[in-house]
């Protein structure tokens, strides 16, 4: 067994084929002797109101908006169910893809959720927690749920009253609830640790590269003030112009709903088709006739960079002969001599043209940059192998800070993986830890 655990001695059939066999000694009991439904109503609604969700169990939802959720909040709490520290909280919508968890709090949930209580004599809820948010009984669920779509799907709470539940004696479930505690603490603090490094890893990177194309690779090169409150001092011998002058053509595309047809080969895409560096055109891509393509077909050829200017500002692509047409939310911008539009690229990025942007933009939900703001922002000019030299030093600074970040990723996968091998592992007497305790170091 990896890890250093060993399994149990003695292993039997559970009769249930889904679950295997279980060490001798566990059993299994149906769910409507383990816990009960509970459907206890608030009756002022001033209870906390607790959130489940599928990445984090039951929260207060005041934690859970901070972590992504937006959840509109009734006018009214009256009437919603109440919930214990300790109950089974489930969304029976979402049971199949690990929506449910052991409250934490007292408090409030949604009329649409289920919640239920566990008999102490049988279950304790920490070690309950942990197993029925296994891959193994979420996949069960998954079996057990009516409707026809994923979206769908509904795990009623009769039927999932009808689930085996896999019970080892409660001190062993105490025993398997603590070593989980344990050792799921170690590996979230590793996995936080990466995730700060790929912040710090991303930060430097944006730093090198704002540094190099508003600042140059020579440290003793001669500076002179820009004039510019976001740009600060320039290498003096660079050109500053407004953008305008440095291009052809600067604008953006299709102000309204174009026609639509599959299969044609040509496509339609806003900023949000832009992406690090290139257009990305895949399955969800809207495709339109050849005769509106070449009735909306914008002049692009290998001077062209793409902006989003609308939604999300700044993304970025180089245009390489899509046959596309570009939406409202995508800018091109031709360049000419002496602007290269890999240097336009990289300096597009930086942390002074991203504040700039900051400044121009208008809108409170959704921000818009003016063409006429792209149009007169001042952009850094190095003569022509200067630009070469900055731009094969940003490509290389790229390369090896994504490495290091694809390290970091990998090693989060890994983590993330075994986590849950070894949650798995715990809960289905894979491993025996009877003998485990808490080190205290």
């Amino acid at each position: 067994m990896t890890g250093g655990y060993q399994p149990y001695p003695d292993y039997t059939d559970s009769g249930k084929p889904w679950l295997g066999p279980i060490p001798d000694g566990w059993k299994t009991l149906r769910g409507k002797y383990v816990f009960r439904e509970v459907n206890e109503r608030s009756e002022l609604g001033e209870e906390q109101l607790l959130s489940v969700s599928e990445y984090y169990g039951v929260k207060p939802r005041q934690e859970a908006i901070g972590e992504g959720e937006h959840l509109s909040r009734a006018e009214s709490l009256v009437g919603y169910k109440k919930c214990e520290t300790d109950d089974l909280v489930m969304n029976i919508m979402l049971a199949w893809k690990t929506g449910l968890g052991v409250s934490g709090y007292d408090g409030i949930v949604s009329p649409a959720y289920s919640v239920f209580r566990f008999d102490p004599r049988k279950a304790w809820p920490n070690y309950m927690h942990y197993l029925l948010r296994t891959s193994l009984y979420t996949g069960h669920f998954k079996t057990l749920s009516t409707g026809v779509i994923d979206s769908r799907l509904r795990l009623y709470p009769e039927t999932f009253s009808g689930v085996s539940i896999l019970l080892p004696s409660l001190t062993e479930q105490r025993t398997i609830a603590a070593f989980l505690d344990y050792e799921t603490a170690r590996i979230d603090a590793l996995i936080a640790r990466q995730q700060r490094l790929i912040e710090l890893l991303k930060e430097k990177r944006q730093a090198v590269i704002s540094h190099a194309v508003t600042k140059g690779l020579n440290p003793d090169a001669p500076m002179k003030d820009s004039g510019v409150e976001w740009l600060g001092e320039v290498p003096e011998h660079w050109g500053l112009p407004k953008l305008l002058y440095v291009t052809s053509r600067i604008g953006d595309g299709l102000h309204s709903t174009p026609v639509y047809e599959d299969g044609t080969g040509y496509y339609f895409v806003n900023g949000n088709n832009l992406s690090n560096g290139a257009i990305k055109l895949g399955p969800t891509s809207k495709e339109v006739p050849e005769s509106e393509y070449h009735k909306h077909h914008i002049p692009l050829d290998n001077s062209s960079a793409l902006m989003s200017i609308n939604g999300t500002v700044g993304n970025l692509a180089l245009y390489n002969g899509e046959p596309v047409i570009l939406g409202k939310s995508a800018c091109y911008i031709n360049c000419k001599q002496p602007l290269n539009r890999r240097f336009l690229m990289a300096y597009l990025r930086s942390d002074e043209v991203s504040h700039y942007f900051d400044t121009e933009v208008t809108g409170t939900t959704i921000y818009n940059l003016s063409l006429n703001s792209v149009r007169q922002m001042k952009v850094c000019v190095p003569p022509e192998k200067e630009q070469e030299a900055i731009i094969k030093y940003c490509t290389e600074q790229d390369r090896q800070f994504g490495r290091l970040i694809d390290h970091a990723v990998r090693a989060i996968e890994l983590m993330k993986e075994r986590r849950t091998a070894l949650v798995s592992a715990a809960v289905t007497g894979k491993i025996d830890l009877r003998e485990w305790e808490r080190p205290s170091a």
